[in-house]
């Protein structure tokens, strides 16, 4: 039932980034993998009390979900494709551990000469071997002239990779998008994966009705605003995702799945077109259905007899699914934890922390959410303080960083605050990757229209060495 694991190459490189002013990043923090003491870069930490194994048999779940996480998928198990953008979550979620962000290594550039994608796939130009994994999408859709409609916004996912041409992809026929086409006529935005650590955390958040941060800092002469995103189905604030569109991690997982392996599950359970064939009413060609020959979903809750006599409760047993193996491996895996003292001294980063504060960055990133609902799965999920240094909240982040696309009542400018925990061990910045340097993504958040332009230029009237104090902070976590 289960699939092999194909191994990945970690890379934990130092980037400095120098400025003209004298001050530098860091660059990827060196230290304990994510800070999480016995932690690895192929295995990651679960929370305390799931190591310890409370209740009786959680670290099984953490384990096998992460096993999971990172199986390679193809098309006969459980049904990769036709379209995607890589064959394994901890492909894409690896930086500096499983779990984690993009590796400074981008494992997409070699999907083609790997075997995983089909002969006929290109790499398109924004794919780089040492730049951030990415998926693409387009604000706009096309006119069928090849000119751009911007009266009608399309922003969901293109997918970059087909299985066409593969073992098990049959007479199906399907093309890459026209990405060159895309980025000749600036229709084109990228986004990176977001971190997981914690997750389980940021799920347990009991967010109040009102806004999660201080009203002393709103009334404050920032320029600040935010408010949430919420889900449509019930209107409780939604968390995860660049603009914090999913609600839960069991809709993240499926959205993720379906979305970036084409693989439908029990949370979405429809193959997925590209959204020029799905909003011009042509679908996926009936020849690029289906390709395992099994049914839908095509990741599915395990019903299989595995013990016990059959007709009984106990033989009758289930194995849960992928998407719910993905969900618990997030939810039980452990936070990032800071370091004191790398890079620059306690001194440094003490004294970073507080300008950090005072300039009006904690206004948004803020440091702590006290306290997460008792939880029924495991204690350490309960009661905790939620250290992220985020407000979870959206925000407009103005021309510069738009990419004018909008996911629940997020639009084209806002974005969720991101949050730094683990910032430290980061390659790249940015919902696309662009960035390498912390400090050239602090100056990304300074533009027309964007609630930290105050903030931003807090930070530039600070003297050379508090920048670098507060370069060293951010890098600390």
């Amino acid at each position: 039932m289960r699939r092999t694991s194909a191994p990945i190459v970690f890379a934990a490189g130092l980037l400095t980034i120098s400025t003209a002013w004298g001050q530098s990043d860091p660059g990827i923090r060196p230290g304990a993998i994510n800070g999480q003491p016995g932690a690895t870069s192929a295995h990651p930490m679960p929370l305390a009390s799931v190591s310890a194994n409370s209740p009786t048999g959680i670290n099984d779940f953490f384990e096998n979900g992460l096993d999971r996480f990172t199986e390679v998928d193809t098309i006969a198990e459980p049904g990769l494709g036709p379209r995607f953008n890589f064959n394994q979550c901890s492909g894409c979620h690896a930086q500096p551990t499983i779990g984690g962000s993009g590796l400074p290594t981008n494992p997409q550039f070699t999907v083609v000469s790997n075997g995983i994608a089909g002969p006929n796939n290109t790499i398109p130009t924004f794919i780089q071997p040492n730049g951030p994994t990415r998926e693409a999408r387009f604000p706009f859709f096309f006119n069928n002239n090849g000119t751009v409609n911007t009266s009608a916004p399309n922003g969901g996912v293109e997918a970059i990779f087909t299985v066409v041409g593969l073992q098990g992809s049959g007479t199906c026929s399907i093309s890459q998008p026209n990405f060159a086409q895309a980025q000749a006529a600036n229709n084109v935005i990228f986004r990176i994966p977001t971190p997981v650590f914690g997750a389980g955390l940021i799920e347990s958040i009991a967010f109040p009705s009102r806004r999660s941060m201080p009203p002393a800092a709103r009334a404050s002469n920032l320029g600040i605003s935010g408010t949430f995103n919420r889900n449509g189905n019930d209107g409780t604030i939604s968390r995860f995702g660049w603009k914090a569109q999913n609600k839960s991690l069991m809709v993240f997982s499926g959205e993720a799945y379906n979305v970036e392996m084409g693989i439908a599950n029990e949370m979405f359970t429809q193959e997925r077109p590209n959204p020029e064939e799905e909003v011009r009413g042509r679908g996926l060609p009936a020849n690029c259905l289906n390709l395992a020959g099994e049914g839908y979903p095509e990741d599915v809750t395990n019903f299989t007899i595995t013990s016990g006599t059959p007709g009984t409760t106990a033989a009758n047993a289930t194995i849960p699914s992928d998407v719910e193996g993905f969900a618990q491996f997030m939810r039980l895996l452990a936070p990032p934890v800071p370091s004191t003292t790398t890079p620059g001294g306690a001194g440094s980063i003490s004294n970073g922390r507080a300008l950090f504060s005072s300039i009006g960055c904690a206004v948004c990133h803020t440091p702590a959410i006290n306290r997460t609902q008792p939880s029924k799965i495991t204690p350490s999920l309960g009661g905790q303080t939620v250290a992220a240094f985020s407000d979870f909240e959206i925000h407009h982040m103005g021309t510069r960083l738009a990419d004018n696309v909008s996911q629940g009542s997020a639009g084209g400018d806002q974005f969720r605050t991101a949050p730094l925990w683990g910032l430290g061990q980061r390659a790249f910045f940015l919902h696309d990757g662009s960035q390498t340097s912390v400090y050239s993504a602090i100056d990304s958040h300074r533009a027309p229209g964007s609630e930290a332009t105050q903030v931003i230029t807090n930070f530039f009237n600070l003297g050379t060495s508090q920048q670098q104090d507060v370069l060293n902070f951010l890098r600390s976590l």
